[in-house]
């Protein structure tokens, strides 16, 4: 299951790829189009600033507008920077690995064996799809 940052991230997005053109949008026009609430969606914009995702600008006619073209914006990369590891459990992680205290042996572990092939899936999807591709398939 992901995470409300996640879904919430994944709407502004979607609503700031959506517009033509690539003026700023303010938080409350986001918040109001896509109901969230202001103060949670600043600080996931925020986070997708940080990262590259998006730009600001302050003052008169500020807001968010998106610093990448939609085609160059992996779900994948999204889904890291808001929700954390795309693997259930931290022995399949690409990127997070560690070793769980339970397991004496990884090779022989079902559960094991079965979360490599629900993050395979998983990240799969998640790499192949851009926000372009999300929006699209979601107009």
């Amino acid at each position: 299951m992901i995470s409300r940052k996640t879904k919430y991230g994944l709407k502004a997005l979607s609503f700031l790829a959506r517009r033509k053109g690539n003026e700023p949008v303010q938080i409350s026009v986001i918040s109001k189009a896509e109901n969230i609430s202001q103060k949670f969606l600043e600080s996931i914009l925020l986070s997708l600033r940080k990262t590259g995702f998006l730009g600001s600008k302050k003052g008169k006619g500020g807001g968010y507008y998106l610093l990448k073209d939609a085609d160059d914006i992996s779900l994948a990369a999204v889904y890291r920077i808001l929700e954390g590891p795309i693997a259930m459990v931290p022995c399949v992680s690409l990127n997070f690995y560690e070793k769980c205290d339970d397991c004496p042996d990884e090779k022989t572990c079902a559960v094991h064996r079965l979360m490599i092939e629900v993050r395979d899936s998983t990240l799969s999807i998640l790499e192949h799809k851009s926000l372009n591709d999300f929006i699209l398939e979601n107009s």
